[in-house]
């Protein structure tokens, strides 16, 4: 081999980079799966993790013919210890340079109940709020010693409003969006980029489930592509559609008697003693 073949054969281009490893809970379908096909390229290995496991594997099959390496694991996130275990078990595995932590259950307060089940508003908590945040907390710590990384949590735009027909799902992403903020702020110093994507209506089948009409319904591949751009930019908060970051607003400027008036009109009323 002469000099020239030797510098062509050594050239940075020609250096086998290492796959990204990008972890995404609630994979199996909605905005998690359209974020798991965004990342799926020949530069990715994905950690998949959702409930459902054909499902998860059918996505997992369609990021594996984009180019993707991926994995797949079925676990229940209301079980925050084992979710922590199996975290534990990726990280050992290798460093996570990108984290989504999409999974999340939603819930709208029945017509004929005063108040939602106790056992619904527990399982929202440990799904929405304290599993996330356990996990993100985890990977926080790890990317910090590394010295980078993107975590990237999804809310809600319900986090926003006190919506007295979703108790559980408003507070469980009201918390989500508080800690994020918190973590952020803790984790500038050290290279870690933590995002809190709150979005508005999805067009997925949890959101198709919402009552009533769905003002500005969005494509969840759009959704995906806005919140992997932002993370990589570095934004701390992303809103979108965008008049829901006004709606945030009035919220917050409104009397609280007439924004309590208009949240309750939002669904029907519980019924009568």
């Amino acid at each position: 081999m002469d000099d020239q073949d030797f510098a062509a054969n050594s050239s940075p281009s020609r250096i086998a980079r290492p796959a990204r490893r990008i972890l995404i809970t609630g994979a199996s379908s909605g905005l998690g799966a359209a974020i798991a096909r965004h990342y799926a390229d020949h530069d990715s290995m994905l950690l998949l993790w959702a409930r459902d496991e054909a499902r998860l594997e059918a996505v997992a099959h369609a990021c594996r013919v984009a180019g993707a390496t991926a994995t797949t694991r079925s676990l229940d996130l209301v079980d925050s210890a084992a979710a922590l275990a199996a975290l534990a078990e990726e990280k050992a595995a290798g460093p996570i340079d990108i984290a989504v932590l999409a999974a999340g259950l939603g819930d709208i307060q029945a017509p004929d109940e005063r108040v939602e089940d106790p056992g619904r508003v527990a399982r929202l908590g440990m799904v929405n709020y304290v599993t996330p945040s356990a996990m993100a907390a985890a990977l926080a710590d790890a990317m910090a010693t590394r010295g980078g990384g993107h975590i990237i949590l999804i809310g809600s735009a319900a986090g926003f409003h006190a919506l007295p027909f979703a108790t559980a799902y408003a507070g469980s992403k009201a918390g989500l969006a508080r800690f994020a903020q918190a973590l952020r702020i803790a984790m500038a110093p050290h290279g870690v980029h933590v995002l809190l994507a709150s979005p508005g209506f999805i067009d997925t089948p949890g959101g198709r489930q919402v009552p009533g009409p769905r003002l500005l319904l969005m494509q969840p591949d759009v959704v995906a592509a806005r919140i992997a751009r932002a993370s990589a930019r570095g934004c701390g908060h992303l809103v979108l559609p965008w008049p829901f970051a006004l709606l945030w607003l009035v919220d917050r400027v409104m009397p609280s008697r007439w924004r309590n008036r208009l949240l309750r009109s939002l669904h029907p009323p519980a019924p009568s003693p």
